[in-house]
């Protein structure tokens, strides 16, 4: 990987590279594969130079999939979820790992979207509260300022920005239920009908750009709130960590309240506000230029 300059090798070899965790047939082994990984990593981040930060960016966003998929040939086991979590942030995130910055913001940056393209179809809304609890727990104790901010920057306010599709992608499902009832049920028509929306949903998924619209992660956004409230309101919390944590809170994840609704609020607020000050500053200009010509008239007189 070192030495490989040719981008489409690149990308070969590193799937070769992070499929190496399913040539292991027990939990532990894999593991082991894997701290070794990021361990190494961490090592060596320092030494890699500029040109070659991309293709160990791509790496490490393979072995995240491939660790994600390993996990989810287990049935997405609890157990097998917690001794995953544990592993990442032992080594990526914990205020003890070796872990660079470069590593740390990375992995925070790539997380939801590896397990969107892994699990989006799958995971319940409590099996992902029980992915980002760990993110939940760094966020309220790290001493780190980075960290805090990408957490809560690449986690929390990600969570919000796709709920909008979330609640889409729920309804999109809840139809395509109701249609394959009503195709049993009905005569050829509905049975055309349902062909045809098949057809156009396999349309839609045989684009090549991985980050085109998808099924997403669904949350319990109330379960969400609730938990950053109480791992902030802990004694032991920083203030700073606090203020942080309420203000994510506050702003995007109101208790009760699903976080689109939210958004377009404050994107209607924003958009009147940027309206008023486009307003007031025509007037101000209209008063300057009506002052200057009382004051060329005077001056003639």
């Amino acid at each position: 990987m070192w030495m490989q300059d040719k981008p489409l090798l690149q990308e070969e070899l590193g799937r070769t590279i992070s499929q190496l965790v399913h040539a292991f047939q027990t939990t532990e082994t894999q593991h082991l594969f894997l701290q070794t990984f990021w361990q190494t990593m961490n090592r060596e981040w320092a030494g890699i130079d500029r040109l070659r930060l991309d293709k160990f960016y791509m790496l490490m966003r393979m072995v995240l999939n491939e660790s994600l998929k390993a996990v989810r040939t287990r049935g997405w086991e609890e157990k097998q979820v917690e001794q995953l979590l544990e592993l990442l942030i032992t080594e990526i995130l914990h205020p003890s790992s070796q872990a660079p910055n470069g590593v740390k913001s990375h992995f925070i940056e790539i997380f939801l979207e590896e397990l969107t393209k892994v699990g989006a179809k799958e995971l319940t809304a409590d099996q992902n509260l029980r992915f980002i609890d760990p993110f939940c727990k760094i966020a309220a104790c790290t001493k780190d300022s980075l960290v805090l901010h990408n957490i809560a920057r690449g986690i929390f306010e990600t969570i919000v920005e796709q709920a909008p599709f979330a609640i889409e992608d729920l309804m999109n499902e809840m139809d395509a239920q109701n249609g394959e009832d009503e195709a049993s049920d009905g005569d050829g028509e509905s049975l055309e009908g349902s062909i045809r929306r098949t057809d156009l949903e396999k349309g839609k998924g045989t684009g090549d750009d991985e980050d085109s619209a998808g099924p997403v992660l669904q949350f319990d956004y109330e379960a969400v709130a609730n938990r950053l409230f109480e791992v902030a309101s802990r004694q032991s919390t920083p203030s700073q960590n606090r203020k942080r944590l309420y203000k994510v809170i506050q702003k995007h994840l109101p208790r009760g309240r699903h976080p689109g609704k939210n958004l377009q609020a404050s994107a209607r607020r924003e958009a009147g506000a940027q309206d008023e000050e486009a307003l007031t500053e025509v007037k101000v200009k209209e008063q300057e230029e009506e002052d200057w010509s009382r004051g060329r008239r005077g001056g003639g007189l």
